[in-house]
């Protein structure tokens, strides 16, 4: 009875020594987010802590389980890319593991693990899920967030454009567009006039594109395609310019006439008239002129509130002329201006003198032919 006793207790020690040796030379493998979703070509990395749960030093090699086709890892630590890592007893190490999903894919979950081989031959494993969010492709992309603009005929609208490839070869890009004749294109990018974008394997580049539309164009809506082209791959977008209306004025007068004549240091009142010439309403026209020196001149009203495309409006201006002004011909310079666009007109001025000194000089004449024939009538007999 006492050596079956002892002999069960005997079994029990060795195998609780055999349990405790198993534990004891055990790793770990630990990351926090092991379930993570990503997107065609992305490239996930994990930091990965591996845990030596022994007293002595462990080395271990590493493999995957499961992994996707075509799906390709590597393995670093501390900026190396490991074949093998060793961790002294009861410590940890860092380490990096990078996957990378292929372009062509299928939306859905995907499961694989991380195998830790250690010279102990215990083994330790880290499963992980990714889930990708959408369908993989083998493509180019040409993209725009705000693909619609809205402007007048003489602006220039610009646009931001991405361009992706989302192949897994470098490619060179063709830029061209189909836009309406006479509208100008510009592909630019970093401030430089382009024709042509190389992008590497699953990356993007920012394109800025200008479109300038020709003189005269009507109010419309137009499309502008572009595209990106390369021997093996494609993508194209369609561009928006709105175009609101053009700006112009003609500042003239209703006869056409443009000068008058005044009497120094007289007023003149003349009517002035502002044309529409353009296929959109103009507001907040300014009227100002520039005079000789003491010269005045005065707008009945010195802003027009609005005026609609095709039509006038007339404002009379009062001229003052100088008082001292002599006879001859001057030049007024106005200016008819709202912020979309302006206009000049030179009006010409004749001053004459006044009637008065026209009497005075005739007075002077005649007093001058007066005293001559007195002066004649009594000396002129001696």
């Amino acid at each position: 009875m006492w050596k079956k006793t002892i002999s069960l207790l005997i079994i029990f020690l060795t195998g609780g020594m055999l349990i405790f040796s198993s534990i004891s030379n055990a790793a770990t493998l630990y990351t926090p987010f092991t379930g993570i979703s990503a997107t065609p070509g992305e490239t996930v990395n994990y930091s990965v802590e591996l845990i030596n749960d022994s007293s002595s030093i462990l080395n271990t090699t590493f493999d995957m389980k499961d992994l996707p086709k075509d799906w390709t890892y590597t393995i670093t630590s501390e900026g190396h890319e490991i074949e093998q890592l060793s961790v002294i007893g009861n410590d940890s190490q860092e380490l990096t593991l990078e996957v990378q999903i292929p372009l062509k894919i299928d939306k859905g979950k995907y499961k694989f693990e991380l195998i830790a081989n250690g010279d102990n031959g215990r083994t330790a494993s880290l499963p992980f899920l990714i889930n990708v969010t959408e369908e993989g492709t083998f493509k180019s992309e040409f993209t725009s967030e705000q693909p619609n603009m809205e402007g007048h005929a003489e602006d220039t609208f610009s646009y931001q454009v991405t361009l992706k490839n989302r192949t897994a070869d470098e490619q060179h890009y063709s830029l061209s567009s189909d836009a309406p004749k006479g509208w100008d294109v510009q592909f630019k990018l970093d401030d430089n006039d382009i024709t042509a974008a190389t992008l590497e394997a699953n990356s993007s580049k920012d394109i800025h594109v200008d479109v300038t539309p020709p003189e005269n164009v009507k109010a419309d809506t137009y499309k502008i395609p572009i595209q990106a082209t390369t021997s093996s791959t494609s993508a194209s977008t369609e561009l928006e310019a709105v175009i609101t209306g053009s700006y112009s004025l003609e500042f003239t007068t209703p006869s056409g006439k443009l000068s008058t004549d005044i009497t120094a240091g007289r007023e003149k009142t003349v009517t002035l008239q502002v044309n529409n010439t353009g296929t959109a309403a103009v507001r907040d026209i300014k009227l100002t002129g520039e005079l000789p020196p003491n010269w005045e001149i005065t707008f009945e009203q010195d802003t027009i509130q609005k005026i609609e495309a095709g039509e006038s409006a007339n404002v009379k201006a009062t001229i003052k002329a100088d008082k001292d002004a002599i006879a001859g011909d001057y030049v007024a310079n106005l200016t008819a201006e709202s912020s979309e666009a302006s206009e000049e007109m030179t009006y010409r001025i004749s001053v004459k003198t006044s009637i008065l000194w026209g009497f005075v000089g005739i007075f002077i004449i005649l007093a001058v032919i007066g005293g001559m024939y007195y002066l004649f009538r009594k000396y002129g007999r001696r």
